[in-house]
């Protein structure tokens, strides 16, 4: 037989090349074999098997590129079921999966985003799941490329965590809200999983629900560990940040630890994860971040994922079984390297042809080896049950113990909170204190002191720990316990660091409280002491398993170096306790410096305050001077001006100049007002002399003011009766008079004291008297009510022109119904116009009511708009007026509409409609802009609304004309079989007929002159202003003007009506 070392290398090399392609392309087969089987568009779960496969190729090719390769061709855009069940095998290999796929998989990180904003953009149940899926994934990939500390299957202890956040406190706030925001991804997917269940008919044991249910296992993993990494991080940062910087990581807490322990009861009442996952249950309340010994009652959540004892079956026939790949560093066993030895030469040639192989003989004795190691397996693992329940028990005493312990290092540290906040107070005295040296050496006395005792308590704590490193080894075994060996530590690191901060200004008030601590850690190093011989003795029982006594032995140089790290921490400490020695005694010998410079500068400062005082008295003097000098100015300047406005009483170009009554009450009102302010200025420059800025204002008003009343007075009894109007200009000069000596009494620094305006006052309260005497008084509605009324009608109009919008929508729809052909054409036209119409007007009434807003806001002053509209009576009526004019013909449109498309009524109604409300909009414009400013917008916006309204008017009639012209039939003119006579009878009986209308005409004319006379009688017209000729009002002028001036033009305006009247029918 030839030895192996005589077959040729070529031979081998291409034999061992061709293996590889084989097993290459099997590996492939399978893979993708498992991949289509896994993601597909059926309603169903995915199974474990084939997400294992996939997982366990991802460790043979150690990465993802196969998945992927495979996995891009997928319809994910087609199907959401099949998306969804591809974001669950993706979640799963990137927990379970090799190190390399997070790399492979964030190359595909784009794909995915685009995916999940497809499917968020329709509305389908899967896709809306889909969604929030890949942005989970998105989330967690980012993240975990972030720190890649952490695995993506969120297994990491708590060194790692630590590690991770590092000790800038900013790097921990931003780790923080990171986990918060994964956190929010999970638990937004398992809500709308379950909300979709809820509504659904599906439940959990039929495989449409199952669907939706799988990939929650790996949510509740995931949820466990970010709860736990949350809690961590929260107590790290209250523990260097003040808590209300911490107000809104607390309450997104509070909110996420709600909704997870709502999940996790949901999921744990459903039969489907009961065989599947071990939840485990959340405290009834979050822990308190604001008691930092709350950490020490924070357990860890763990969840069990429990094995299955049963073989899966296999479903098809093309699902070999593959040998399972070793994931770990460990060589390979020598059971595997002993077959591929002796098979090295059949690898080469191949078996002998027809001949009986000794490796089947092989793989019977390893077929029987295995059944036997299977059975030693099962007694192993019975065995190894057993001792875990024993330990288990073991560690549920120990940790009871370790609860008193931690207990007693709580009250430990909530002692050295104590001794924190006295030392605060003890800092503020000595800050207070710090310039008398006797204090400064007795502080050193103390400190000195207080560094014997620290020196005591090192090697106490030392000893502690010791002890305590002996306590721990007993609960090493498990991840529960080393967590909470670690907690301590912190908490005792953190109690040394506040000691060692506290040591160098304690003093003579600490020193019970540090004998007392020491009594406690004396009396804790006992308790220690006694259990050391009970942990010895469990010490034997552990080492009876070599894994716990690895995980012991891993944890023993752990807490070594944990040790030697504190030791390290307590060297820094004492050196920054000398520093702050050294900077004490130089801020000592700085502060005294500072006191003698002060003591200096003090001296200097008073002098130059003696000087100052001098010079503000003399300033003050001055400003006295120069305030009177400025009052007696502005005294004379009123003086001319109510001098000026006498004048004008006597002037002959003034007789041509009228003024209204309400105008003349608010310049009274308005001087009235002013009288006051002089009066409470003047009471102020006599407390106060050097400000007469008070006074100066109000007297500059109050001449102004009291000119305009004296003015407007004489305007206004020019049109008055005569009594009324020699009253009321015997009043006016009497005004200026009283106003002049007010005045001189002022201007003297004598009668300064004495100058009181009670007599102007009289004097205006009677030309106001009389001013409200000579105003129209009102017979419909009483003055105060007058405002509210305006915005009745308004508002009526407004609903009125609504409601006829509504009507002629209603008679378009059912002229559709009952009409067509020209018919249908006309009464459309007809009603289209009608309803721009109506909008025009609508859009006027609107600007009318924004203009008149203006109107009132402008003019008002300090007045109420009640009051404004009680002073401008007259126009206030006209503004009703016109209101209810443009809602009753609104309101008349509709009826002749409704009966012209009924074919009841006539279009030359519908005709006169429309003249009349282009009339009474013609009104009301004229009604709004008579106050109004001329180059204000919303007057143009008013105007433009106006001629819109014309136009639409213009419209309607044409409109009507037109349908009238295409419904009438005309009868064709045929005279040619009329004889010379016959026609000249006709043209005759045509003459007689045409004199006859003419006639009728004529009287007609007569009856509409006579009932628009009554019309403006009854609306309170004088006869004079009212033409003749065709009944029209003529020049009617508005009498509410602004302004005294004797040019303001008139304005041709339809008078108020108190009740528009009914249009009469015509007759034929």
């Amino acid at each position: 037989m030839n030895s192996i070392r005589q077959v040729p290398t070529r031979v081998k090399s291409r034999r061992t090349e061709a293996n590889l392609g084989a097993e290459r392309e099997h590996f492939d087969k399978q893979q993708l074999s498992s991949i289509s089987k896994a993601i597909n568009s059926s309603e169903t779960p995915v199974k474990e098997k084939h997400a294992r496969r996939i997982i366990l190729g991802t460790h043979r090719e150690k990465g993802a590129y196969t998945f992927w390769s495979y996995a891009l061709g997928f319809p994910l855009a087609s199907s959401s079921i099949l998306s969804w069940k591809f974001c669950h095998v993706l979640h799963k290999v990137l927990r379970d999966g090799h190190s390399n796929v997070l790399q492979d998989c964030m190359r595909h990180h784009s794909s995915l985003v685009e995916v999940g904003k497809m499917w968020s953009n329709l509305h389908d149940r899967y896709g809306q799941l889909v969604a929030l899926y890949t942005r989970l994934l998105c989330t967690k990939m980012e993240f975990h490329s972030k720190h890649s500390e952490i695995p993506p299957n969120l297994e990491a202890t708590d060194e790692v965590l630590e590690r991770t956040a590092g000790t800038d406190i900013n790097n921990v706030f931003q780790l923080t809200v990171e986990v918060f925001d994964y956190m929010d991804g999970e638990l937004r997917l398992a809500e709308t999983v379950i909300r979709q269940l809820n509504t659904s008919i599906a439940i959990s044991t039929l495989t449409s629900g199952q669907c939706r249910l799988a990939p929650l296992i790996q949510v509740i993993q995931d949820c466990s560990h970010l709860y736990h990494f949350t809690v961590k991080l929260l107590f790290k940062l209250h523990a260097c940040l003040p808590a209300d910087t911490l107000q809104g990581h607390r309450e997104r807490f509070h909110d996420q630890f709600h909704s997870l322990k709502t999940f996790f009861n949901k999921a744990r009442d459903m039969l489907y994860f009961k065989r599947l996952i071990q939840i485990p249950k959340l405290p009834d309340s979050p822990p308190n971040f604001l008691h930092a010994a709350s950490l020490a009652k924070h357990v860890k959540p763990v969840v069990v994922i429990p094995d299955e004892d049963e073989p899966e079956q296999q479903d098809d026939d093309d699902d070999d079984p593959e040998p399972l790949i070793e994931v770990s560093n460990v060589s390979t066993p020598s059971l595997q390297a002993q077959p591929q030895q002796l098979d090295i030469f059949d690898q080469a040639f191949g078996p002998p042809n027809g001949g009986f192989d000794d490796r089947d003989l092989q793989i019977e004795s390893l077929k029987r080896d295995l059944e036997l190691l299977r059975a030693e397996l099962e007694r192993v693992k019975a065995e190894a049950q057993r001792y875990i329940t024993q330990l288990k028990s073991q560690i549920n005493s120990l940790e009871a113990e370790l609860e008193e312990q931690r207990a007693q290092k709580q009250r430990a540290l909530v002692e050295n909170e104590q001794l924190r906040m006295e030392l605060e107070a003890t800092r503020r005295r000595n800050a207070e204190n710090e310039g008398l040296q006797t204090n400064f050496i007795e502080a050193e006395k103390r400190a000195q002191a207080t560094e014997q005792r620290y020196n005591k308590l090192k090697d106490k704590h030392s000893e502690l720990v010791a002890s305590h490193a002996e306590l721990l080894r007993k609960s090493a075994d498990t991840v529960r316990m080393l967590s909470a060996t670690q907690q301590t530590q912190e908490e005792v690191e953190r109690t040394k660091q506040q000691l060692s901060f506290e040591v160098d200004r304690i003093k003579q008030e600490a020193d019970m409280k540090l004998e007392e601590q020491k009594f406690e850690m004396d009396k804790l190093k006992r308790e220690l002491e006694e259990k050391l011989a009970e942990v010895m003795r469990i010490k034997a029982v552990l080492q009876s398993s070599e894994k716990t006594s690895e995980q012991v032995n891993n944890s023993m140089t752990a807490l070594q170096a944990e040790k030697e790290r504190l030791m390290r921490s307590v060297s820094e400490k004492e050196a920054e306790l000398s520093s702050l020695r050294q900077t004490a005694q130089v801020q000592q010998s700085s502060l005294q410096q500072e006191r003698e410079r002060s003591s200096k500068e003090l001296g200097e400062l008073q002098s130059k305050l003696q000087e100052k005082t001098s010079l503000e008295e003399q300033m003050k003097q001055k400003l006295l001077e120069e305030q009177f000098t400025l009052l007696q100015g502005t005294i004379t300047e009123a003086e001319n001006i109510i001098q000026d406005a006498v004048a004008k009483l006597d002037d002959p170009l003034h007789v041509r100049c009228t003024s209204s009554p309400d105008y003349l009450i608010s310049r009274a009102e308005a001087t009235l007002g002013s009288i006051d302010k002089v009066k409470k200025g003047h009471a102020d420059y006599l407390h106060n002399m050097g400000d007469a800025g008070g006074l100066l204002r109000a007297l500059t008003q109050f001449s102004h003011l009291a000119a305009d009343t004296i003015i407007n007075g004489s305007a206004t009894a020019h049109m008055a009766p005569t009594d009324h109007a020699d009253r009321l200009t015997e009043n006016c000069r009497g005004c200026a008079t009283q106003s002049l000596q007010y005045l001189k009494d002022l201007k003297s620094k004598a009668t300064l004291q004495k100058a009181d305006p009670a007599a102007i006052r009289i004097i205006i309260q009677k030309i106001l008297h009389l001013g409200q005497e000579l105003r129209p008084k009102s017979m419909d509605v009483r003055q105060d009510e007058l405002g509210d009324l305006v915005d009745k009608e308004m508002a009526a109009t407004s609903a009125a022109i609504e409601e006829a919008v509504r009507r002629i929508d209603e008679m378009m729809n059912q002229a559709r119904k009952d009409t067509s052909g020209v018919k249908l054409e006309v009464n459309e036209r007809i009603l289209n116009s009608c309803t721009d119409l109506m909008k025009a007007i609508r859009m006027l009434v609107i600007a009318s009511t924004d203009l008149q807003k203006e109107i009132v806001e402008g003019g008002r002053g300090a007045a109420t708009i009640k009051e404004f509209y009680a002073r401008n009576s007259r126009w206030t009526e006209g503004l009703i007026s016109a209101a209810k004019a443009v809602g009753w013909g609104a309101t008349e449109m509709v009826e002749s509409a409704d009966k012209v498309v009924l074919h009841t009524g006539k279009y030359e109604e519908l005709i006169v409609c429309s003249h009349e409300i282009a009339a009474s909009t013609a009104q009301l414009v004229a009604a709004s802009k008579v106050k109004a400013d001329r180059n204000s917008k919303k007057l143009s916006v008013l105007q433009q609304a106006s001629r819109h309204v014309n136009e639409m008017a213009a419209n309607v009639v044409a409109s009507t004309k037109t349908g009238q012209e295409n419904l009438e039939e005309k009868e064709t003119m045929d005279f040619s079989g009329m004889s010379l006579i016959k026609l000249r009878k006709e043209e005759m009986e045509s003459q007689v007929k045409v004199l006859e209308l003419e006639s009728q005409l004529d009287n007609e004319r007569l009856r509409l002159g006579e009932l628009r006379k009554k019309h403006y009688e009854l609306a309170g017209v004088p006869p004079g202003q009212i033409s003749e000729g065709n009944g029209e009002a003529s020049s009617l002028t508005l009498n509410a003007s602004m302004s005294p001036k004797p040019n303001k033009p008139v304005l041709m305006k339809k008078p108020a009506l108190a009740q528009k009247p009914h249009i009469p029918p015509k007759f034929k």
